[in-house]
């Protein structure tokens, strides 16, 4: 198969992670989904992600994540030309910490 997706494939797949009901059912499905080392790169990559949005220096990113200082760049380029929306999701996942310490 090529690198083209069909939309509709794509589309199911969002439509269905859309449909878990609780982080349970998440955690299962992407058990599922996912081959494990798929899972600890997607979660690498968050992690990397939300330390650079605290604004962490590469080594403290590359000592606590095990990450290379290529995923940590990968990761920054992708936080300053995405699309925004994990930059997003990171505040707004911020903001509800913020709010249960108040």
């Amino acid at each position: 198969m090529g690198k083209r997706i069909p939309k509709e494939r794509k589309i199911d797949m969002y439509k269905a992670i859309l449909e878990l009901k609780d982080l349970s059912e998440c955690c299962d499905f992407f058990d599922d989904i996912c081959a494990v080392t798929e899972l600890r790169s997607m979660e690498q990559r968050f992690e990397v992600a939300k330390m650079l949005r605290e604004e962490k220096v590469y080594t403290e990113i590359m000592k606590k994540t095990n990450a290379s200082s290529a995923t940590i760049s990968r990761v920054n380029r992708m936080m300053n030309y995405g699309t925004g929306c994990l930059g997003e999701i990171l505040d707004r996942m911020a903001s509800k910490e913020t709010e249960g310490e108040q």
